[in-house]
């Protein structure tokens, strides 16, 4: 049994660039703890995962998404 291989979730939006203020994009990709979901999983192609990766970095130095969701001293 062969499965049908995934499509790109941005390509399909049309997405040409993925931004880093783009929050809701980003969270999209992100497990409930904070982790950047693998390709295998979510499905992206490799040009936009690394721009994904990229982003999400860019976004937590700048604070605008969390380095670690749920976390509460």
């Amino acid at each position: 049994m062969r499965r049908r291989p995934k499509t790109c979730p941005v390509c399909e939006s049309g997405v040409r660039v993925v931004d880093y203020k783009d929050d809701r994009l980003l969270t999209r990709f992100l497990t409930e703890r904070g982790k950047i979901i693998p390709s295998r999983l979510s499905g992206m192609c490799a040009r936009h995962q690394r721009q994904m990766g990229r982003a999400i970095k860019r976004a937590r130095h700048l604070a605008l998404v969390p380095f670690i969701r749920g976390y509460s001293r």
